[in-house]
């Protein structure tokens, strides 16, 4: 594995770092309405990273009431259109792909010479982790610039949601190439939903001074970060969910990474679908599997 001398510097300091407390920090930042500090931020933010908000359904920075209302703004209703055809897999997420392919024994690649386990990243319950042993993955990741909001790549129902501790390390090519199981060690809120082909399972990855994830069934997960597993069942008895194929399903303030699996033999993938791929919310990534379909499994874009 080749490894450049600036990741390794870059992101080995992050071990020391302590993640929840800059996290905690960026999040009182980020939240503050005192109008000139927060005018003041956006602007900054925009020219850093090159911002274009003529997408955005508020063009004007003074029309946000934090950082974080401007972070997570809406776009204008038809900026990130759905793909008509009913038979793809949308992409979940402005951003750039990172990997994408197919599980081998239980584990999915994280970058070049690094991969980790499926039952590792959905917190060791191997009854969750099951029906994608043998499956597929897609991990996007998010850079500061793009649109945080995150959509459902199919309709499904919701079955659970489970928030998972850990800590906050960097998500970007960087990190991912130099710190080892990286995405089972950072905290992160898991949602498992049924669809027409099996099982679904949208993973959202914290990250340093990613203030909260959130989800439009339950609002903020975390904060407060707990040292422990939680785990919400949905059922006929609290109102089973469902959230339609480009339906806004949450959140992140700050930017992160988000994972897609699938089960065995029911997406395959486009062939332009690789690694390094900039993807937009709604565009096709892929395409269910029916039957006979089988024959049709691409090798893994990574």
């Amino acid at each position: 594995m080749t490894t450049k001398i600036s990741q390794i510097v870059f992101a080995l300091p992050q071990y020391f770092l302590p993640h929840h407390l800059l996290s905690r920090i960026m999040q009182a930042i980020t939240h503050s309405t005192q109008k000139t500090w927060k005018n003041i931020l956006i602007k900054v933010f925009c020219q850093t990273y090159q911002v274009n908000l003529d997408d955005a359904e508020q063009p004007d920075i003074e029309g946000y009431t934090s950082f974080n209302d401007f972070f997570t703004r809406a776009l204008k209703p038809g900026k990130r259109p759905t793909s008509r055809n009913s038979e793809s897999i949308v992409c979940p997420a402005d951003g750039m792909i990172s990997q994408i392919g197919f599980l081998k024994n239980g584990r999915l690649l994280q970058a070049k010479g690094r991969d980790y386990g499926i039952v590792d990243l959905v917190g060791g319950d191997e009854k969750t982790a099951a029906p994608f042993v043998d499956g597929c993955f897609a991990t996007i990741y998010l850079s500061p610039r793009d649109y945080h909001r995150l959509h459902m790549p199919e309709t499904g129902t919701l079955k659970k949601m489970i928030h998972i501790p850990g800590r906050l390390f960097s998500v970007n090519t960087a990190t991912t190439a130099v710190i080892p199981n990286l995405f089972t060690r950072n905290e992160r809120v898991i949602a498992v939903f049924d669809t027409t082909i099996g099982p679904m399972a949208l993973v959202l990855v914290g990250a340093i001074f990613v203030s909260s994830i959130e989800t439009v069934w339950h609002g903020v997960v975390t904060p407060p970060t707990q040292n422990t597993i939680r785990q919400w069942n949905y059922d006929s008895k609290t109102g089973p969910r469902q959230l339609v194929r480009g339906e806004e399903m949450g959140r992140f303030n700050m930017g992160s990474t988000i994972i897609v699996l699938f089960g065995k033999q029911t997406v395959h993938w486009l062939e332009g679908a690789r690694a390094g791929k900039n993807v937009m919310v709604g565009e096709d990534l892929g395409y269910k599997m029916h039957g006979d379909d089988s024959k049709l499994i691409l090798e893994s874009a990574t």
